[in-house]
């Protein structure tokens, strides 16, 4: 497997944990989304740039794998590569750890679709260079 190519780092907020302190399952999905926008903020211009352009990137399918639980106010890191692309899809990976132990990875399916009728479009030659070129950059 490749390296990652990204990575970012979040506290886990009071408003993320139960009654317990532990962080809700649903905000993995969250630090998966926050993982992504800024991969494409330091590698293709941002999200905004694809709105820009007309398209958006549609989630089609997400899953996550817990292994451990992360707790209010625990400093995490947030891994993120950008794989499989194709002509109008590609898949994020997701890895998440504390202090280097892995408590959650996934991954997340997105379609690139036209902003005013949501029909598949062609991936725009500029997102998929640059998210080539940031992944071969992982490899060197």
């Amino acid at each position: 497997m490749s390296p990652w190519s990204f990575s970012t780092e979040v506290t886990v907020r009071f408003a993320e944990t139960d009654a317990q302190g532990i962080a809700h399952h649903a905000v993995y999905l969250v630090w998966f989304e926050l993982a992504r926008v800024e991969y494409l903020q330091a590698h293709a211009g941002g999200y905004q740039r694809l709105r820009d352009e007309g398209i958006e990137s549609t989630v089609v399918e997400v899953s996550v794998r817990y292994v451990a639980p992360a707790r209010f106010d625990e400093k995490l890191t947030l891994r993120a590569r950008c794989t499989d692309l194709r002509r109008v899809s590609f898949r994020f990976e997701y890895l998440i750890e504390r202090g280097g132990e892995t408590i959650a990875e996934g991954w997340s399916l997105h379609s690139i679709v036209d902003a005013t009728t949501l029909r598949p479009v062609r991936m725009p030659a500029w997102l998929q260079e640059a998210m080539e070129t940031a992944e071969a950059a992982a490899l060197s």
